[in-house]
C-alpha cells in the first residue's frame, strides 16, 4: 500500500463522511457543501504533488546524487496517482 499525503487523507475523510450522510434535507445539504471541499481539495494535490516533486529534487541535488529518481517519479512511486 502506498502512502497518502495530506491532502489524499483530507479527501478520504470527506468521502467517507459524504457516504455516511442521510437522506433528509439537511443531510443532502451539508453533501453538498463536502463535494464542494472535495474539489477543492482536488485541485490542491496538483500543487502538493508540484512542491513534493521539487522538494525531492532540491534535496537530491544538495546531496550531490548522481543517480535519483526525478520529483515527478519519486511523487507516484511514493503516492501514487490520484490526479
Amino acid at each position: 500500500m502506498k502512502k497518502q499525503t495530506a491532502v489524499q487523507q483530507a479527501i478520504d475523510m470527506v468521502r467517507s463522511r459524504m457516504e455516511s450522510m442521510d437522506d433528509t434535507l439537511m443531510g443532502k445539504h451539508s453533501a453538498h457543501h463536502l463535494q464542494q471541499v472535495e474539489r477543492v481539495l482536488y485541485d490542491l494535490i496538483e500543487e502538493e504533488k508540484h512542491q513534493i516533486s521539487m522538494a525531492h529534487l532540491e534535496g537530491a541535488t544538495k546531496m550531490h546524487h548522481k543517480e535519483y529518481k526525478s520529483g515527478d517519479n519519486y511523487y507516484e512511486e511514493t503516492y501514487g496517482d490520484d490526479t
